[in-house]
């Protein structure tokens, strides 16, 4: 899976870059199909603590998942943001294999009609 980062506005120091690549990277054990993870690190120009924003997109075929999460440090929310789209992905998966079972199930009972 290739991973993009993309920092506007500030310059991404190689210790996060590492950090987002092995954070993200953990996400093709869930689905091995996936292509692209975007990332974008932002800064908010808010007055609270929690200016930290970090947004991830997932493409891969017949998916696209996307998540955001603001925090006091980008790591935490790189963290979250990764725990969110691990979340979406068990769900996908759970639902492609209930409707792949049902089609199975169809297929049995059209078989036995005939």
């Amino acid at each position: 899976m290739e991973i993009k980062i993309e920092s506007p506005h500030f310059t991404l120091s190689q210790q996060l870059n590492d950090f987002v690549n092995e954070k993200v990277g953990k996400l093709e054990h869930l689905n091995e199909r996936l292509i692209l993870s975007e990332v974008c690190l932002k800064l908010d120009k808010s007055s609270t603590d929690d200016n930290k924003i970090c947004e991830i997109k997932v493409f891969g075929p017949q998916i696209d998942l996307f998540a955001s999460q603001r925090s006091m440090t980008f790591e935490d929310a790189v963290t979250e943001t990764v725990h969110a789209l691990e979340k979406q992905l068990r769900k996908s998966k759970t639902r492609n294999e209930k409707s792949r079972d049902k089609m199975n199930m169809e297929e049995g009972e059209d078989k036995a009609t005939e």
